[in-house]
């Protein structure tokens, strides 16, 4: 018997321990900057990405090319390379039979795919531009998502126009980037 009071005292301080945390968890929540993207919207964007991806792999003539999807808040960035318009326009169809997908970029080249060593390049580059991003203190590097297709870098995310302009400036400083796209979204 009193061994069992004790199992009960413990599951009441485990509860009153998980409600505590809890209830800190809805008070950071309450402050936090609304800016800020969710871990549900995470989760909806690696979603979009999942079924993109699978929509553009079930058209066998897509194959021949190197195509990505990346989403941000819904709206989906299509880079890579397609033999012809009529694939580009078909990988974008793709795209847009997906829910909750808002918008889309499609920034495919007509072009043969990339090789290993453009790729390899382009993820350098990624590192390189996160990283001037993140010591530059007009631009908040955790509200932009990087992306390097053929040393072409696209920002994304849902920034201030200024924050933007300055990614965009830090971005074209960098040695090898052959042109900087902004596909922000702009809270202000």
């Amino acid at each position: 018997m009193r061994l069992r009071v004790e199992g009960k005292r413990r599951c009441t301080t485990f509860a009153g321990l998980f409600l505590s945390a809890g209830f800190l968890v809805l008070a950071s929540c309450a402050s936090e900057d609304l800016r800020r993207r969710t871990t549900g919207a995470f989760i909806d964007d690696v979603g979009i990405e999942y079924v993109v991806m699978r929509e553009i792999n079930a058209d066998e003539r897509l194959k021949n090319g190197h195509v990505v999807a990346v989403s941000v808040d819904g709206v989906v960035l299509l880079v890579g390379q397609l033999p012809t318009e009529e694939l580009k326009a078909a990988a974008q169809r793709a795209a847009e039979g997906v829910r909750k997908v808002r918008k889309i970029h499609n920034e495919i080249e007509v072009a043969p795919p990339t090789n290993i060593g453009v790729r390899t390049n382009d993820k350098w580059m990624k590192t390189k531009v996160k990283a001037a991003l993140l010591s530059d203190e007009n631009v908040d590097a955790n509200l932009v998502k990087v992306v390097v297709e053929n040393s072409v870098i696209y920002l994304m995310g849902t920034i201030s126009r200024a924050q933007a302009d300055a990614a965009a400036e830090v971005t074209r400083s960098i040695f090898g980037v052959q042109k900087v796209v902004k596909v922000f979204e702009y809270f202000d």
